[in-house]
């Protein structure tokens, strides 16, 4: 057994107090591993409060340190050069601690990889499946690659050399399944086909996607939660143009999510990660890459979400959503999507909002520039799209907006929005033909 010292010297830096779970440097090939790598684990870090300090992590008869670094509740490591040191967390004495951790020692040599058979590879993946304890379920998968549809979460996989997989060449959409409908599904079609064109992806017919969706979802049996579809470049190589992929490939997934959306109030700060150029923030590409960066930072500052600027300094967009206002006029203020992508949900509510003009709830509706000193002395902000409907925000940047509690506009924009849903119109609403019965199926 090898022995791993973990070196804690004076402060530094002051990091969270909360209870810090450690990952741990293997000591011969130098990976950063998980605990569910190691063995004979004898002593982790004191637990007692954490006021700061710093941590060195050194394999003996190596020059290789580990780095840790406070987030949240996690300490995070990085494999540096030697004499390299960075933040953790030590008691509040800040003494010199020494705690030792035991793994198995494990050599270059003995380490063999397996050639897997095919039933072996699936045997794996079947196992794999069986450990995922996500609050969401996969009911169906169509793949163009296999020209069909699978129930068996195992086989809902792409193939490795498709362009969206190692070039990002490839667009997506969503659509609501509520109660057996799936709602607005033509309009984030069109959305979805127009994505596709700016990318240079051949778009498939609108009605023979539409068919697709509509038997993937029956398939599915699911009556409640969302259809996730991907076009992209297609496999073939892994070269940077697609010139070398036969053709385009489509994929949908089924996603049963029984939980409904976000709704308690939440915060949000302005985000400091830069928003995509418009050419690409008004196309649903694969790359969200900024976007999970912009949640996660919101995240690590206590808050639901980030709010983008655009390059005039104008309020965007936030990371999978749109932003709208109520200002002390009543006006109802929606960013302009010349710069964004347009939300479908929030071009819906656009359309039911008049409603509200009639009630004598709003004075106006406005779609344009909105400054950010303008959004942050509104009455009212709220979140809109599919994943979180309407959603209020009683903070930006630590600064309340309106009185700091929802505002009746973004109550009676979430009502019409949830009545819309389960009795919208025919156009809005497309049923699922559930109990027809699948004649080309093949088993």
């Amino acid at each position: 057994m090898a022995q791993i010292h973990v070196v804690a010297m004076g402060s530094q830096q002051h990091v969270s107090r909360d209870s810090l779970p450690i990952l741990f440097l293997h000591k011969t090939i130098g990976k950063i591993c998980t605990h569910k790598n190691i063995s004979g684990i004898k002593t982790v870090l004191s637990q007692s409060p954490l006021s700061g300090g710093s941590i060195r992590v050194r394999a003996p008869n190596s020059n290789l340190f580990m780095v840790a670094s406070s987030r949240r509740d996690q300490v995070l490591l990085a494999v540096h050069g030697q004499k390299t040191e960075a933040t953790g967390a030590v008691g509040e004495d800040n003494e010199l601690k020494h705690e030792v951790l035991t793994m198995q020692d494990q050599d270059d040599a003995e380490l063999t990889i397996p050639v897997l058979s095919l039933p072996k590879v699936i045997e794996n993946m079947q196992e794999n499946t069986g450990k995922r304890t996500g609050k969401q379920s996969y009911r169906a998968m169509y793949s163009s690659i296999f020209g069909g549809i699978t129930i068996d979460p195992t086989l809902m996989v792409i193939p490795i050399d498709d362009h969206m997989v190692h070039r990002g060449h490839g667009v997506f959409d969503t659509a609501l399944i509520i109660n057996g409908y799936l709602y607005e599904l033509d309009a984030h079609l069109d959305r979805f086909l127009r994505s596709a064109s700016m990318a240079k992806i051949s778009p498939l017919n609108h009605s023979y996607l539409r068919s697709i969706l509509v038997q993937t979802v029956a398939a599915s049996q699911c009556k409640q939660g969302a259809l996730r579809y991907w076009l992209t470049a297609g496999p073939g190589d892994f070269s940077l143009s697609s010139s070398g992929c036969p053709t385009s490939a489509f994929y949908a997934v089924v996603i049963e999510e029984q939980s409904s959306p976000h709704r308690q109030a939440v915060n949000v700060v302005t985000s400091s990660i830069p928003m995509k150029p418009p050419e690409f923030a008004v196309m649903k590409n694969v790359n969200y890459l900024p976007n999970a960066l912009s949640k996660l930072e919101a995240e690590e500052k206590g808050a639901f979400a980030g709010i983008w600027l655009d390059n005039e300094g104008f309020i965007a967009e936030g990371p999978n959503m749109n932003v709208a206002f109520v200002n002390t006029n009543k006006e109802l203020l929606m960013p302009s999507f010349e710069k964004i992508l347009s939300g479908c949900t929030a071009k819906r509510l656009l359309a039911l909002a008049p409603r509200l003009l009639e009630e004598g709830l709003i004075k106006g509706i406005r779609v344009g520039n909105i400054k950010v000193e303008e959004g942050k002395e509104a009455e009212e902000m709220m979140l809109i799209g599919s994943g979180v409907y309407v959603l209020p925000v009683v903070m930006w940047d630590e600064h309340p907006i309106g009185n700091g509690k929802e505002g009746p506009v973004t109550l009676a924009l979430l009502n019409l929005l949830l009545e819309d849903m389960k009795a919208g119109p025919a156009n809005i609403r497309i049923p699922v033909p559930y109990g027809v019965e699948n004649s080309q199926s093949v088993k």
